[in-house]
C-alpha cells in the first residue's frame, strides 16, 4: 500500500486524489486550510491535515511522522514557496517541480526572456519593465492593442488585455503602474487575436506526454463577459483536440513545450518534474505562447483525469523517477464538458456561509468539490468556486447535457455559465478562427 502526500484541498485535488484511488489502493495524506469532503472521503486509510498548503513546517512535521512515497502537490503557492524542494530535502521525491524551475508560473518576466534566449518559437513581441522609463512608449509602439501581466502569482486574475479589460493607453499604462507599484515588475506584450487553448504534459525533466486538448472560459458571464475569475468551465472533444484546432496547431504546441522543458534543464541545471500546462493560442499562421503554469490546471485536470486510463500511480512514479521516455500514457475518446457552480456575487462580491445541497446526479456525471465548507447537516458556500461538474460523452454535445444535468442539479445561490461547451459557442469560436485563417 503505497502513502501518497497531496497538497490542496480544491476541485483539481479532489480529480488528483480519485485519480489516484482509481488506478491503484493507496493511503492518500492530504494537506488543506479547509477540509474538502471529496477529499476526505478517499483518504483510503490515510489523514487529513488542516493547515495551509503553504505552511512547511506542519507539511514537514507530517512528511517525518508519515514517510510517504511521493508527494503530488496541486496549487501553484506551494510550488513558487518551496515546499518541494522543502520536501526533496527529507527525501520525499514530488511529481511537481521544484522553486528554480516553478518560475515558469511564478514569474512571467523568467519565462519570456528564457523562450526568447533559447530561440523558441511563440513569443509575442514583449518588453519587462522594473520601472516606468519608457513604458508609454512602448504601449504606443504596440498601437493600443496590448496585454499588461503583474509578474507574480494572481490565482489567474493578474492578466488585462486591451478591449476586454482596459481601454486605450492610458488605462493600460495606469494598471502596469499599479503592477510596478505592487510587485516591482511588470510584462507588457501585443496582444495575439486567435482562439486559446490549453494543452498539459506529464514531465520527467527531458520526455513529455501530452493531455488532450482543453479550453478554459475565465471569463464570469456567459458571452465571455465580466470579470476573469479562476476560470468558470472547460471542455475537451473524443478525438483529444478540439474543434477549432488543426493537427499542425497540437503538434507545435506539443514541440514549444518539449523545447521549453529542454532549455529549462539548460538554464538552472534542474529537471522539471511534473505538469507542464502550456495557455497557447491558434493564431493566423499558426500557434502562439500564452503563458506556462507549473501544475494541472482548475478546471482543466477534472477534463484529463476523468478520462486517463494509464495507471496515475505509474505516471507519478515515471516523472519522478525520468522513465516516462517510451511510456505510452492513454486517454479515453471521450468528450468532456466542466460547468463550475459559483457563489451568487463571484468573483468580487461572493455570497459565504450559506447552505447548498446537490441532488441526484445522472450516470456520466462527476461532482469535484472546491470551496465548500462541510458541516453535520450538509455543503456550505465557502466564498470561492464552489462545485464543478463534469459531464461527461461520446461528443461534446451528450458531454454537454450532462454537465448541464449536473448543473441544474444544485440549488442554492449559485451561478454557472450554461453556454459553455454547446454548439453555439463552439461553432462561433471555428466560424472566428476560420475567418482568421482564410
Amino acid at each position: 500500500m503505497k502513502k501518497i502526500l497531496l497538497i490542496g484541498n480544491g476541485a483539481r485535488e479532489h480529480a488528483i486524489a480519485e485519480t489516484l484511488q482509481r488506478s491503484e489502493a493507496v493511503e492518500i495524506f492530504a494537506v488543506g486550510k479547509t477540509k474538502n469532503p471529496g477529499i476526505f472521503g478517499l483518504l483510503g486509510g490515510g489523514e487529513y491535515l488542516m493547515k495551509d498548503v503553504c505552511d512547511a513546517d506542519a507539511i514537514r512535521e507530517l512528511a517525518i511522522r508519515v514517510k510517504p512515497d511521493f508527494a503530488v502537490v496541486g496549487p501553484e503557492a506551494p510550488i513558487a514557496a518551496g515546499i518541494v524542494d522543502m520536501l526533496l530535502d527529507l527525501g520525499v521525491h514530488s511529481a511537481s517541480p521544484l522553486q528554480t524551475v516553478g518560475r515558469l508560473e511564478s514569474s512571467k518576466a523568467f519565462t519570456r526572456d528564457l523562450v526568447e534566449k533559447y530561440g523558441i518559437p511563440g513569443n509575442p513581441e514583449y518588453k519587462v519593465f522594473y520601472d516606468e522609463n519608457g513604458l508609454a512608449e512602448f504601449f504606443e509602439k504596440l498601437g493600443g492593442e496590448y496585454v499588461v501581466k503583474a509578474d507574480g502569482l494572481k490565482g489567474g486574475k493578474g492578466v488585462k488585455v486591451s478591449g476586454d479589460h482596459l481601454n486605450g493607453v492610458a488605462e493600460g499604462i495606469a494598471y502596469a503602474k499599479e503592477c510596478l507599484a505592487d510587485c516591482g515588475r511588470v510584462v507588457i506584450e501585443e496582444k495575439f487575436v486567435g482562439q486559446e487553448f490549453s494543452l498539459m504534459s506529464f514531465c520527467d525533466g527531458v520526455n513529455t506526454a501530452e493531455m488532450p486538448c482543453v479550453q478554459d472560459h475565465k471569463r464570469a458571464y456567459e458571452g465571455d463577459k465580466g470579470p476573469n475569475t479562476g476560470g468558470m468551465g472547460t471542455y475537451s472533444d473524443a478525438n483529444h483536440s478540439l474543434p477549432f484546432l488543426k493537427t499542425s496547431d497540437v503538434e507545435e504546441a506539443a514541440d514549444i513545450t518539449r523545447k521549453v522543458a529542454a532549455a529549462l534543464l539548460k538554464e538552472t541545471g534542474c529537471e522539471f518534474k511534473g505538469v507542464m500546462y502550456g495557455g497557447f493560442i491558434a493564431v493566423k499562421n499558426g500557434v502562439r505562447l500564452i503563458e506556462y503554469n507549473a501544475r494541472f490546471g482548475d478546471p482543466e485536470a477534472m477534463n484529463v483525469l476523468s478520462t486517463l486510463k494509464t495507471n496515475f500511480v505509474d505516471v507519478c512514479e515515471a516523472i519522478i523517477r525520468g522513465e516516462m521516455k517510451g511510456m505510452k500514457v492513454e486517454f479515453e475518446n471521450k468528450a468532456t464538458v466542466c460547468k463550475y457552480l459559483v457563489p451568487n456575487g463571484y468573483p468580487d462580491n461572493a455570497v459565504k456561509g450559506v447552505k447548498i445541497e446537490i441532488g441526484n446526479l445522472p450516470a456520466g456525471v462527476k461532482a469535484y468539490y472546491a470551496s465548500v465548507d462541510a458541516r453535520e447537516d450538509g455543503l456550505y458556500l465557502a466564498g470561492s468556486r464552489a462545485v464543478a461538474m463534469i459531464g461527461m460523452g461520446s461528443d461534446i454535445a451528450e458531454a454537454e447535457k450532462l454537465a448541464e444535468e449536473g448543473a441544474a442539479a444544485v440549488k442554492g445561490p449559485v451561478f454557472y455559465r450554461k453556454d459553455i461547451g454547446t454548439k453555439a459557442l463552439i461553432d462561433e469560436r471555428v466560424e472566428m478562427m476560420k475567418g482568421l485563417r482564410g
